[in-house]
């Protein structure tokens, strides 16, 4: 697979990083450079920027997603017949979801706007990970529990949003952006985060340019002998400037906190402070940058001072923290000042419309279940997530057994059932 563009950073950064997410082999060439003038020659007078050339030779001109998903031979198709769960998100909490569920016999359903992995896919190398002693790459997890998933039997729809939950009578129904709609007796709540956004226009302007969001997994072996960057004070940052270490000449991790120990686990900073060319530079901002067509410098901030300071970088990877993807979901579903989702006893029992409890993993919509990043209080660790998919099935499965519906007739009138398909 060929991608063509005008420029590294746009919608031909957005195809690379989508090819990424759904493991799919690919190249990227520039439209000026002698491969692309090439490609572009062979697709005709009337291509469009950035192309996408497949192996077999066909040629798509600024593909959308579906284009992109049929192309790597990802399934778009589900059955308009009840899934006993549908899962939306296939990051690791998902991940574990989907193997558990199909597992013990459940028809399931995983739709992803991406592709497999969610964020553990930016994580170059997860070292505390239980049964990985070396250990094992974000990719590499992902996908085995992605192949692992199927071979139960779970169905897996990528690169299709899902916009609207709503209750349809007993069941729940789900629906995504070609407006088709799934039905359910559960559904498991899996989107995850995205990474926050510096918010420096500048280095906006030169995403996927030598800016980056997420982990280096595949740009830091062309940073051999180069200047990079990481912000972040967390464990993936961590991992990521010690995977940027094997490749980069130096590797500056900049820390907004006056100490690493406030969001890193001792392992990594141990590891950190071993490494002779990693600099770690506390209580720091990066607060600008520049580059003609690509990263060139930085500008960094003392905190304490106000002090800046230019200096030449070749990349910047962010890793500073995540807001959640629970925007598109209707209003009856709880959640926190930061749009993090309100599970088992955080949920306003005064809203709760049930005679029993809620389950530990259940939201304020009955029979909808949140795990991982997108929950509150969840703990940001890859072997979290996992657990937390693995108990919503066994969650959902007892509400299942117990064969009753999860509003009770009493409770959801004509008016409240009629239509409540919108999206908050």
């Amino acid at each position: 697979m060929h991608i063509v563009g005008e420029s590294w950073s746009g919608r031909a950064y957005e195809l690379r990083e989508t090819f990424e997410r759904c493991a799919v082999p690919h190249s990227f060439c520039l439209a000026d450079s002698l491969e692309g003038r090439g490609l572009i020659a062979k697709a005709g007078p009337e291509v469009r920027l950035p192309l996408m050339v497949l192996p077999d030779g066909r040629a798509l001109s600024d593909p959308t997603n579906a284009e992109i998903a049929e192309a790597a031979g990802a399934t778009s198709d589900f059955d308009e017949d009840i899934y006993d769960v549908v899962i939306v998100g296939a990051g690791p909490a998902g991940l574990s979801a989907a193997v558990y569920g199909a597992s013990e016999g459940l028809r399931t359903l995983v739709l992803d706007a991406g592709g497999v992995g969610g964020q553990v896919r930016s994580s170059s190398l997860v070292r505390n990970y239980l049964g990985f002693p070396k250990g094992v790459s974000g990719s590499r997890l992902a996908e085995q529990a992605y192949e692992q998933a199927s071979v139960f039997g779970a169905t897996f729809v990528f690169m299709h949003r899902v916009t609207a939950l709503a209750r349809s009578g007993e069941l729940l129904s789900v629906s995504v952006a070609d407006g088709r709609r799934a039905a359910a007796r559960t559904v498991v709540l899996a989107m995850g985060a995205t990474y926050r956004r510096l918010d420096v226009p500048a280095l906006e302007e030169l995403r996927g340019a030598g800016v980056f969001y997420g982990g280096p997994v595949s740009e830091a072996p062309a940073l051999s002998g180069k200047e990079a960057f990481v912000v972040g004070g967390g464990n993936s940052a961590g991992q990521a400037v010690l995977h940027l270490a094997r490749y980069a000449s130096h590797v500056t991790l900049v820390v907004r906190a006056i100490s690493l120990e406030a969001g890193m686990s001792h392992y990594l900073i141990q590891e950190i402070e071993a490494t002779p060319n990693i600099a770690v530079r506390t209580g720091t901002e990066v607060v600008g940058g520049s580059g003609e067509g690509h990263l060139q410098q930085l500008v960094l901030c003392q905190r304490a001072t106000g002090d800046r300071e230019p200096v030449p970088a070749d990349a910047l990877f962010v890793l500073i923290g995540a807001d959640p993807h629970t925007d598109w979901l209707p209003s009856e579903i709880a959640r926190d000042s930061r749009g993090f989702l309100l599970t088992g006893e955080l949920l306003d029992r005064t809203t709760w419309l049930l005679d029993r409890e809620p389950y530990s993993l259940e939201t304020s919509m009955p029979g909808v279940f949140a795990v991982g990043d997108v929950r509150r209080s969840s703990v940001k660790r890859v072997a979290s997530a996992v657990g937390e998919g693995s108990i919503a099935i066994r969650l959902v499965q007892e509400l299942l057994a117990a064969d009753k519906p999860a509003l009770s007739s009493e409770r959801l009138g004509p008016s409240d059932a009629s239509d409540q398909s919108s999206v908050a």
